[in-house]
């Protein structure tokens, strides 16, 4: 294996972590906007609070392994990135420290006003930054990103491999939150909010299942390559 395999390799491992751990914290704010009236929905929010509390920014440190790696192992590659994509990167970076300041101060808030702004804050945050980082990878495996940086600003994400990519990420995210709750939810005494959260995992993989099925049909023309590449060597995962 070359150096520049390994490099990939660690940084595929990173990405990986990111999206089973970091996913799930950004999944569960899709749970906290669906949950309902400040009656209905209390108990979900209570339960998405202790599970995300103890770790919720300390899974962002896989984010940060990865762009480091990228950076030093294919510091042309990262250039490209950031200059053709700033815009999409800059917005996920913002909509990371809103999610995690309005987390905090949602539990600070003098009254109920101020703690249903930070919690449609955090719950928007927690929808946006997935789609956007998500629009960054279609625009990446549509070939939009030349090496030299020279992608245009707007059109490198804008387009329908980006849109798919992006609500792949939203539809993954919450998939993994709602797993996640499943098992918090199962530790307790409450029966009735660890089926709904089975519910909403169940709902989410069937979902997300679905649409990774339906989403190869529009890169046929907004992304052949990638198109012919699921339809060939990466058929079999496109299965499982």
């Amino acid at each position: 294996m070359s150096l520049a395999a390994a490099v990939a390799a660690i940084m595929f491992a990173g990405i990986i972590a990111y999206t089973i751990f970091g996913g799930a914290d950004f999944g569960s704010g899709l749970w906290d906007l669906t949950a309902g009236d400040a009656v209905r929905g209390s108990k979900l929010r209570t339960l998405i609070d202790h599970s995300i509390g103890p770790v919720w920014e300390a899974n962002h440190i896989w984010l940060v392994f990865v762009l480091v790696y990228l950076w030093t192992g294919f510091p042309s590659a990262f250039a490209a990135l950031c200059e053709t994509l700033f815009i999409p990167l800059s917005l996920a970076g913002l909509g990371i420290v809103a999610r995690g300041s309005a987390f905090a101060f949602r539990k600070l808030a003098p009254g109920v006003a101020q703690a249903r702004f930070f919690g449609a804050l955090f719950a928007l945050s927690s929808v946006v930054t997935p789609f956007l980082f998500g629009a960054v990878v279609g625009a990446v495996a549509s070939g939009r990103v030349p090496i030299d940086g020279s992608g245009d600003r707007w059109r490198s994400w804008i387009h329908v491999t980006s849109l798919v990519g992006g609500v792949l990420a939203v539809a993954t995210t919450s998939f993994l939150a709602a797993v996640f709750l499943t098992r918090e939810a199962q530790r307790g005494t409450d029966v009735e909010l660890y089926l709904s959260c089975r519910r909403r995992a169940l709902g989410a993989g069937i979902v997300t299942g679905v649409l990774s099925l339906v989403a190869v049909a529009p890169l046929h023309h907004d992304a052949p390559r990638l198109f012919r590449h699921l339809n060939g060597r990466g058929l079999p995962l496109m299965i499982v």
